[in-house]
């Protein structure tokens, strides 16, 4: 499972994110929502996160490239207010981190995902976690959004949008459906659910009928969460507020419908 950080990244990263947070029960909070293992490390600042990520390296049951895009997610992807004093040095530090990774064949990714240079971020991953079934890691898709929703609320939404678009996408083409015009959630999880049908049993047929009512206002809704205050679009200089417990009812439902959409095809496909 572990995916070992150079040591030139471990010192980029170590550096930037010290100098950002630069409190001790900040990076000590971070690095655990991470899922860095073992105790706090002792040291200053930098040291503590030199020492965290190498720790990551040497638990072989720790995916070390996970640890660090949660790590660096928020850092990487935060839009500094316009005109800030810190924007020229978020910047500065975030072209370092890209700088060093890039000297290792690596690359961040929104959402944080640090990937092989050059290839493609997390659709495909999600495409063939969705092909082979894999539950397990799409729990994981869910627990990272979940994991930074009190921080960045807006991202988490964002993410589990792309989740529902992914796999709907992917869904579409496994079984040649005709893929609609427009390829955004409703369209996308209307076409899924025509395909999916309705209970063998008819005298259930209505009951589920309103259940999928429910799941498409659900759709509807993430996605204009995701329109409105997503961070895909950009956030603007006010951007709209949303609770932590809207926005976690969001990813939620997300998880639900996602879960009954893999759950059902695979049933399509024993039959």
């Amino acid at each position: 499972m572990n995916s070992s950080i150079p040591n030139s990244v471990i010192g980029a990263v170590a550096s930037v994110i010290s100098a950002h947070y630069y409190s001790h029960s900040q990076l000590d909070t971070l690095f655990m929502e991470s899922g860095a293992p073992g105790n706090v490390p002792e040291g200053n600042c930098e040291k503590k996160c030199s020492a965290w990520l190498l720790k990551c390296n040497k638990d072989r049951t720790i995916d070390a490239h996970a640890v660090l895009g949660a790590v660096i997610q928020d850092y990487m992807d935060m839009l500094p207010p316009p005109f800030s004093s810190h924007s020229d040095l978020v910047e500065e530090g975030r072209n370092r981190i890209k700088e060093s990774l890039a000297k290792n064949q690596l690359s961040y990714q929104t959402n944080g995902y640090i990937l092989l240079a050059g290839s493609n971020p997390t659709t495909k991953t999600l495409e063939y976690y969705f092909k082979a079934g894999d539950f397990s890691s799409i729990e994981k898709e869910f627990e990272r959004s979940l994991a930074h929703i009190d921080r960045d609320p807006h991202a988490s939404i964002t993410a589990a949008s792309s989740i529902i678009e992914s796999l709907c996408k992917t869904y579409i083409e496994t079984f040649n459906i005709e893929m609609p015009n427009k390829q955004s959630i409703v369209p996308l999880w209307k076409t899924v659910q025509q395909h999916l049908g309705f209970n063998i049993d008819h005298n259930l047929e209505g009951d589920q009928r309103k259940i999928f009512q429910g799941l498409s206002s659900i759709v509807d809704g993430v996605g204009a969460f995701r329109t409105h205050i997503g961070s895909a679009h950009g956030r603007g200089i006010q951007p709209p507020q949303i609770a932590v417990a809207e926005a976690r009812l969001a990813v939620n439902s997300a998880h639900t419908l996602v879960l009954f959409i893999m759950e059902s095809w695979k049933n399509k496909s024993a039959v």
